[in-house]
């Protein structure tokens, strides 16, 4: 009789304590859970070997890279009733997945029955090995130049094109600036122009100034700058694939005599001083225990009296900060040695490297908008997107970015951007009575 998903069901609610708010259905066909909800897809006996072998968060990415583990149906309905379940029962469901502690063998020595049941369904086998897009644990000190050049190339140098499907023709890889048509803003491109001209208008750029962007991406940031308010810019990544398509964008535009774009780390930057800087989406990969030396070195190459405008995810602060764990599948398979961090935090350390701190604007729905426009893209060029990277990269960039317009909808995770001044000793920041004018 196959009966494998009435089995699994049992041993997800024996882990839960609660009912499994989704269907979900086995490698054996049957079936088993709530009707008119989305399903959950054990295609394969290999995803609770995976399990098994790596219990947790990272067991669970695995098998969904590999395909062994999949939902039909809407899944932002299926995440969202997962991870909501995990709220009522206590849990931290903050991470992206929100799926871990449904299926995970726990130590609780009540939970040991669970755990034999387990081993019976999964039946025998050798240790599955991880998908080839999980990324490769090197060893040695974290944020070493040589390091986090390896953890960028791993989430950037993926191919352009692919990023194109998903990012639309902005490229622009981080939360757009939503408005209404009358604003002007009616397509995840006006969005995204209009996000680039809000932090324009908030380093208050004007024709001569030389702007650093760190962390440039695909260039559109320095483009925009450049073009609309007149500015030389320095744009610098450490992806290779981003550069190279940054300098044809540029070259294209007629603006190679005002747009530098460079491989290069911030910490190796020794031009300065510059009138602005803007770091957009990168400070997330500096890590907290470089994150004082990151805010020294920005500090340092701005003129007195220059801005900084730091656009960075921030996740909700814990009441024991020292308890904070990087997520397992953004870890291995999104951002390696990638950290979030109370906006609170953000603020102090920028403070304490000699910034003053003028403005904080949170942009929490706005990245949730973004994503799920990005979600869209990808599902539209769903087979192109397959076709370019693999059917595991595709997989992870869908569940990923899913989740994580979920973790923003619901205030699990937040973005903001943080206006900072290198005040001069005079005390003239410079910036108007009236900051949300911006000049």
């Amino acid at each position: 009789m196959a009966d494998a998903a009435r089995r699994l069901t049992a041993l997800a609610e024996q882990v839960l304590g609660a009912p499994l708010p989704i269907r979900l259905r086995a490698w054996d066909r049957s079936e088993y859970g709530p009707p008119g909800t989305p399903v959950l897809v054990v295609r394969r006996r290999r995803a609770l070997r995976r399990l098994l072998w790596k219990p947790g968060e990272l067991g669970l990415a695995r098998a969904w890279v590999a395909g062994d583990l999949d939902v039909e149906g809407d899944l932002y309905e299926a995440l969202d009733l997962l991870a909501g379940s995990l709220w009522e029962r206590g849990e931290d469901a903050a991470g992206p997945t929100g799926l871990a502690a449904l299926l995970t063998v726990a130590r609780d020595p009540r939970l040991r029955g669970a755990a034999r049941e387990l081993v019976k369904l999964a039946g025998p086998g050798l240790r599955p090995r991880p998908p080839r897009e999980e990324a490769r644990r090197t060893g040695g000190r974290l944020h070493t130049l040589r390091r986090d050049k390896a953890s960028i190339s791993h989430h950037y140098d993926v191919g352009n094109p692919f990023y194109e499907r998903v990012l639309g023709p902005s490229m622009v890889y981080s939360c757009a600036y939503w408005g209404t048509e009358e604003d002007g803003v009616s397509s995840l491109e006006d969005a995204q122009r209009a996000k680039l001209d809000l932090v324009c208008r908030k380093l208050a750029l004007e024709p001569g100034q030389r702007l650093l962007d760190v962390g440039c991406g695909w260039g559109s940031m320095v483009l925009h700058a450049a073009r609309e308010y007149g500015v030389s810019a320095v744009g610098i990544t450490l992806s290779e694939e981003q550069a190279a398509y940054a300098r044809k964008r540029v070259a294209e535009a007629g603006l190679t005599d005002r747009i530098e774009i460079r491989v290069q780390d911030y910490r190796e930057i020794a031009d300065g001083p510059f009138d602005a800087v803007s770091s957009i989406g990168m400070a997330e990969h500096v890590g907290s225990a470089l994150y004082a030396e990151y805010a020294a070195d920005l500090h340092a190459l701005l003129k007195p009296g220059g801005r900084l405008l730091n656009h960075q995810i921030a996740r909700r602060p814990l009441r024991d900060e020292a308890a904070y764990e990087v997520d397992e599948f953004i870890d291995r398979y999104v951002f390696p040695d990638g950290e979030l961090a109370p906006v609170g935090r953000t603020v102090a350390q920028l403070e304490e490297a000699g910034f003053e701190v003028r403005d904080v604007e949170a942009l929490r729905e706005h990245y949730a908008l973004t994503l799920r426009r990005w979600v869209a893209n990808l599902e539209t060029h769903w087979d192109e997107a397959v076709e370019l990277t693999s059917p595991g990269r595709a997989r992870v960039w869908r569940l990923y970015m899913a989740a994580s317009a979920l973790s923003f909808e619901r205030n699990r995770i937040g973005v903001n951007q943080v206006l900072a001044v290198r005040t001069p000793v005079s005390g003239e920041a410079g910036v108007p009575l009236r900051p949300r004018d911006w000049r």
